[in-house]
């Protein structure tokens, strides 16, 4: 709980929007636009999935007005070092070598005065293309005789890790489908972007390198790899970020072209990427799920086997790595199974690099295990809350061993369902879908719920620094990259919280390698929990500094020191008083400043959870469906402030419905992309989704002092799983048993003509990738936090 008085818990403010809104941001596009001396970048790619370089001329586009340069992976010839990959063994280029393996790999790069100038020499560069196969299936990327698409991955598997054992030989009942997770552009409002600087600063510095990504820090120590510049030598400042949801994690290729481009010409260059070249760069989810589900008739889970091939796109790309790495990690969700066997399976195609998107692996098992559920729910008659209640852990089991070797922190699992079908109302929504049941109408009413659990913070450390200055003001600082998330506001809050200073006399810095000395940048839910309480223990240690040398100046003890709402007074003296601004000038008359610099730790990962519940009305005949409620009950532990809270579930609920109804990015067999505009992928607007009513319980983590866990993906985790069985639920009485997603308007009508001819079963037995013995394991890869 938090203290009485406290400023933590309540819903201040974001300190962040008022520059935002008022036109004062700092994004690398609006800096480049203000200086006179930036050469401009442009890339010319591939219209091709797949086809060897039989030539590149550039000579024209070279001699072209304007142009500075043009370069080929001739002019880089060095690999570029990036934030995870599938397979070590598959290298990456900043520009493709020999062959191009997705439609938008980046072949030259055209630099010139001016933008307009760049783009017009980029059509005058002439590549001679052989054309390849193509493969943008990943069941069929495994099969023997697929094309191979790098010669390191036979049969193009990126890993493979297979368990051992049956577990559903002692099911009373066994339940199963193939389930579709669909591929999604990642589509921040602000794309990637960079302007780097070999211009020598005068604090040594050799090369300076604006970024929009989630992580500086990483991204310095990436571009010190690929340059061979020390990292000293080099500043990345990661200003105002447009959102990320995972695709700017450390440096992509592209970034490295430009870099190279600038200490190769000697001159600033920079590229901001255009939207059509965005919705080719960032992809995330991708996987296709074979899972079963063992019961007993009582609806007990005895055992659960999930089959997982995960979708790479080309270059091993990290995303699909989850199928054998976060997906696995959380298979379990927030119930007891005894007994669990999880394959998994990554493979590359011939289409854009799969990366993270909001969640990372986690939304994927719980969409598999959620819907699975429902199945067995339908299978046993019982409702889908009840079956969920049946396999929860229970409230004083915890700390929980998961059959992934993580350990749960906290939860009541029970508690946010609870409290979800009161707040939907979900006996009247029952009652109405019986009404319209009866009357027979095309207009059907459909009640998903799904209820998960997710790792969050993953355990490591930050960097965290708070200074007081002589008029009472005060400077924080953390390691992690804010892009959206409101840092400044929950850190400062907790800086006052600690030290009593107003929270509009704190200042918050961020993302700046010459001023921030380390950082682990943000992903994986974990700023709060470890930026957060980094400036936490920096002003804990600050306040007891601050507070003997309030004691020295008054004259008292220690001991009779007490912290008030503007310094320190000694506890029963009223007029005993000295405020921060005179502490701080009197530790900067000694020399000492006010400051304090500190790395928090936190060993383990936390696990946040909840349940969500949507209600749908789907339209028989025409397949449309429409969202009428979406409740979330999200619990991140303890809530430092709401408004953040209810923001991060407004965003990833309405992600999470997108992804449910009408998000895909689709390619045609020839890997050409068919859904790579706003005109052709469906992005919702306000006007396609309800108002998503978001609440929250409170179940802190042992872990942290402040008792916090993360919420960045939480609500994208239980909101797609929960319209997707609300939409088959709509359709349940007409024999509908699954469709997948996005449960778009053809879908769901081939599902009701599918389920009237018959054809009701949702299972397809997974390709021979998985018993293959021709083909090698591999250890687990690590969870990766994007």
């Amino acid at each position: 709980m938090t203290p009485p008085g406290s400023i933590l818990g309540t819903a201040v403010r974001r300190v962040e929007d008022p520059d935002l809104l008022r036109g004062r941001g700092t994004f690398v596009d609006n800096l480049a636009s203000r200086r006179d001396d930036v050469l401009h970048a442009v890339f010319v790619r591939s219209p091709m999935a797949h086809a060897r370089i039989a030539g590149i001329d550039v000579a024209d586009a070279a001699a072209a007005p304007g142009v500075v340069g043009v370069l080929t992976s001739a002019d880089l010839a060095e690999p570029v070092p990036l934030f995870a990959t599938a397979n070590e063994k598959v290298p990456r280029f900043a520009l493709a070598r020999d062959v191009v393996r997705y439609v938008g790999d980046p072949v030259a790069l055209v630099v010139a005065t001016s933008r307009a100038a760049a783009a017009d020499a980029a059509e005058l560069v002439d590549v001679d293309y052989d054309p390849l196969d193509a493969v943008v299936d990943p069941e069929a990327a495994a099969e023997p005789g697929a094309v191979q698409i790098h010669p390191e991955l036979p049969r193009n598997v990126a890993i493979r890790r297979i368990d051992e054992g049956d577990p559903l030989d002692d099911a009373e009942v066994v339940v199963r489908a193939r389930i579709e997770n669909n591929r999604l552009a990642t589509a921040p409002i602000e794309g990637n972007a960079v302007l780097a600087d070999p211009t020598p600063d005068d604090a040594g510095h050799r090369l300076t390198v604006w970024l929009s990504t989630q992580h500086p820090h990483l991204g310095r120590h990436l571009i010190s790899r690929f340059s061979g510049l020390d990292r000293k030598q080099i500043r990345v400042v990661a200003p105002h970020v447009g959102g990320a949801f995972g695709g700017k994690a450390g440096i992509s290729p592209d970034h490295a072209a430009v870099v190279g481009a600038a200490l190769h010409l000697g001159q600033p260059v920079a590229w901001t990427e255009t939207r059509s070249e965005a919705m080719l760069s960032m992809h995330g989810r991708g996987q296709v799920q074979y899972v079963e589900l063992g019961l007993t008739r009582e609806g007990r889970i005895t055992g659960l086997r999930a089959r997982v091939l995960g979708d790479c796109g080309a270059y091993a790309g990290f995303g699909g790595s989850f199928s054998s790495g976060s997906t696995r990690t959380m298979a379990q969700g927030p119930y007891v199974i005894p007994r669990i066997r999880y394959d998994g399976v990554s493979v590359v195609t011939t289409t854009t690099p799969v990366g993270a998107f909001r969640g990372a692996g986690r939304p994927e098992a719980a969409a598999l295990l959620e819907r699975v559920l429902d199945l067995a729910a339908d299978e046993l008659d019982l409702a889908p809350e009840e079956i969920r209640r049946r396999n929860f852990v229970a409230p004083d089991a915890f700390p929980w061993d998961t059959f992934s070797g993580r350990t749960y922190d906290s939860g009541d699992y029970d508690l946010p369902l609870t409290e979800a079908l009161r707040l939907a109302d979900v006996d009247g929504a029952r009652a109405e879908q019986a009404r319209l049941r009866e009357a027979g109408g095309p207009r059907q009413l459909g009640i998903g719920i799904a209820s998960y659990v997710e790792i969050t913070g993953f355990g490591g450390k930050e960097h965290g620094f708070v200074h007081v200055h002589d008029d009472g003001s005060a400077t924080v600082r953390s390691g992690t990259s804010a892009h959206g998330q409101g840092h400044a506001t929950a850190f400062s809050m907790i800086v006052s919280d600690r030290l009593g200073i107003d929270v509009g006399r704190i200042s918050y810095e961020q993302s700046d390698t010459a001023v921030v000395p380390t950082g682990g940048g943000t992903g994986g839910a974990r700023s709060l929990q470890m930026g957060g309480l980094a400036v936490a223990q920096a002003s804990a240690e600050l306040r007891d500094r601050a507070r003997r040398l309030a004691a020295e100046l008054l004259e008292a003890s220690v001991d009779d020191v007490e912290r008030d709402d503007e310094g320190f007074a000694v506890r029963g003296v009223p007029d005993a008083h000295v405020g921060w601004a005179a502490l701080a000038a009197e530790a900067d008359e000694r020399g000492e400043p006010l400051q304090v610099s500190t790395t928090f730790e936190q060993e383990h990962a936390t696990f946040p959870f909840g349940t969500h519940v949507a209600v749908v009305e789907v339209d028989t005949e025409t397949g449309l469906v429409r969202p009428v409620r979406h409740v979330a009950v999200d619990d991140a532990g303890r809530v430092v402030n709401p408004l953040l809270l209810a923001g991060q579930q407004h965003g990833g609920s309405l992600q999470g419905i997108s992804q449910a109804l009408w998000e895909q990015f689709v390619y045609d067999d020839d890997g050409t992309p068919l859904t790579s505009t706003f005109a052709d992928y469906p992005m919702p607007t306000a006007a396609d989704v309800t108002m998503i009513e978001a609440h929250s319980t409170e179940t802190p983590t042992p872990y942290n002092e402040l008792g916090v866990k993360g919420i960045g993906e939480a609500a994208t985790i239980g909101a797609t799983p929960a319209v997707q069985n609300a939409v088959v639920d709509a359709l349940s009485h007409l024999g509908v048993r699954h469709v997948d997603m996005p449960c778009t308007p053809v879908r769901v009508f081939a599902a009701v003509r599918a389920a009237a001819a018959g054809d009701t079963d949702p299972w397809r037995e997974p390709p021979g990738v998985f018993t293959d013995p021709t083909i090698d394991d591999d250890e687990a890869p690590d969870d990766v936090e994007v």
